[in-house]
C-alpha cells in the first residue's frame, strides 16, 4: 500500500495548457509526460511541475483533483498561480 498521493499541477512551457492530475509516484509521472507517454499531454510538453498537495488516502487525493479541474478550482490555481 502507498503511503503518500499527490495531486499535482503542470504547467506546459510551450503554450499556457495546464494539466491536473494525481499519482502515488510524482517523479515517474512527471517523466511520463514529458516522454510523451500521456496521449492527452504529448503535444504540449516540456512540462513543469507548479503545485502539489500531498495527502494519506488515495480518496482525498482523488477528490482534491476533481475540485481542482471544475470552476471553481480553475479559478483558485487561476490566483494562485497568477495565470
Amino acid at each position: 500500500m502507498n503511503d503518500k498521493w499527490v495531486v499535482y499541477v503542470l504547467l506546459s512551457e510551450v503554450k499556457k495548457t495546464r494539466y491536473v492530475g494525481f499519482t502515488s509516484n510524482l517523479d515517474r509521472r512527471l517523466k511520463e509526460h514529458n516522454s510523451g507517454f500521456n496521449k492527452s499531454t504529448k503535444a504540449y510538453k516540456p512540462w513543469k511541475l507548479v503545485y502539489k498537495e500531498i495527502f494519506e488516502l488515495k480518496l482525498d487525493a482523488r477528490k482534491r483533483e476533481l475540485y481542482l479541474k471544475s470552476g471553481i478550482g480553475r479559478e483558485f490555481l487561476n490566483d494562485l498561480l497568477d495565470l
